[in-house]
């Protein structure tokens, strides 16, 4: 398809709104999250310079091609799940096609039984049939996991299950851990290796009540993520069998994730573990305090319908809808940054249907200051802007409060 003016523009209108919201972020006095992926170069560096030292024996020599540093990673992680090995990935999306492609040379099944709103089907552009000669059935497209029913009950066989801990794109929801069990077993039953999509593990253990070691204990492989929660640069990690782990550096090679020198996002890794990970708990704890602030402060208001989902929150992450166009929304959050030096909601806006928007809300150590009051205060004077919102989204009203100008906003002058 061609491309056209109208999609250039479009674009151009997204990548402005993105840089406008990163800047209103870096600039607002109050936020509930501040991850450290927003900071600049500088920011990044000087966090690297000052932990380092703290994970990591800085006077040995560099790594090279996953020996060193990121090896020591590698042991850090496997110990962490109580795997027999892990190792260093780039991007969970490599590590993920090749976990499940050994798996299937072990099971003589290349199908891999998900969920619909699991992130290869909505987010890695048909990745698992496209790269790794794998095949997708979707078990279910429900906003939960799986069930044991359902996985029992599935209608073709299927080599590997993988579960999403927990499911993202459906509010970052999990499944108790009975249900969890039954699950991983009905998979079993039907002779299936079960592995976690854990990029966000990290932070199912209060809800859960375990370990990471016994959560990880119920797959067959776990894949976790170094940046989601633990604020890392980048990378991570693939834990299981010692046998699929070697397996697995040889596709790692293959597939170019054999990088010459990792020692930056392995350091990185190192210090998220070392100081967001034991700090994880507290944030799902604080969650569940700004989400209830955010439920009551938004039925104070004049809002005709709003949603806190999953209510009390499953991780220190949750979705808030809302009945209204996600540009209003977005520029609803962006007055309220700019304006009043508060950004209650700094992520995107996305239309969840006609008149009907989301986002997700993080709480991470900066959130942990808000009290409830604080959060009801900051809803009242984020939904009192809505009204000015509309207006500008709409081009009646420019961003300073003149008209606008044959429908033009002022926001771009």
């Amino acid at each position: 398809m061609a491309y056209t003016t109208d999609q250039g523009d479009e674009k151009t209108a997204q990548q402005r709104l993105r840089e406008r919201r990163a800047a209103a972020h870096r600039a607002a006095e109050r936020v509930v999250s501040r991850a450290g992926f927003r900071g600049t170069l500088r920011e990044r560096l000087a966090h690297l310079h000052a932990h380092a030292p703290d994970v990591h024996d800085l006077d040995e020599p560099g790594d090279m091609y996953g020996n060193g540093v990121v090896g020591a990673l590698e042991e850090r992680v496997a110990g962490l799940l109580g795997t027999e090995a892990a190792a260093f990935f780039p991007t969970g999306t490599m590590a993920q096609q090749i976990a499940l492609r050994c798996w299937a040379g072990r099971t003589g099944n290349p199908t891999v039984a998900l969920h619909a709103l699991s992130h290869p089907e909505r987010w890695e552009r048909d990745a698992f049939s496209a790269v790794s000669g794998l095949r997708t059935v979707r078990v279910t497209g429900e906003p939960r996991l799986p069930t044991a029913a359902e996985v029992r009950g599935f209608e073709e066989p299927f080599g590997a299950l993988m579960l999403e801990l927990p499911l993202r794109d459906a509010g970052y929801v999990l499944p108790s851990w009975e249900e969890l069990t039954e699950t991983v077993e009905a998979a079993r039953e039907r002779d299936a290796v079960v592995h976690f999509d854990g990029a966000r593990l990290w932070e199912t253990t209060r809800r859960f009540g375990r370990p990471l070691h016994e959560i990880a204990d119920l797959a067959d492989s776990v894949y976790v993520s170094f940046y989601k929660s633990l604020d890392g640069l980048g990378g991570a990690a693939l834990a299981g069998p010692r046998s699929l782990v070697e397996e697995a550096k040889t596709w790692r090679h293959r597939y170019g994730g054999m990088i010459f020198q990792q020692f930056p996002t392995a350091l990185s890794a190192l210090i998220g573990l070392e100081r967001e990970l034991p700090r994880l708990p507290e944030y799902v704890d604080h969650a569940r305090v700004v989400a209830a602030a955010l439920r009551e402060g938004l039925a104070a208001t004049d809002v005709p319908w709003a949603r806190v989902y999953p209510e009390p929150p499953h991780t220190h992450e949750f979705q808030v809808w809302l009945p209204y166009e996600a540009d209003v929304l977005a520029e609803a959050s962006l007055l309220q940054a700019e304006e009043a030096g508060t950004m209650l909601f700094a992520g995107a806006w996305e239309r969840g249907g006609p008149g009907l928007a989301v986002t997700e809300v993080g709480v991470r150590s900066e959130g942990l200051t808000w009290t409830a009051d604080d959060v009801k205060a900051a809803v009242a004077d984020f939904t009192r802007r809505i009204p000015r919102a509309a207006r500008i989204a709409d081009g009646v009203e420019g961003i300073d409060g003149v008209d606008g100008v044959d429908g033009v906003e002022g926001i771009d002058e």
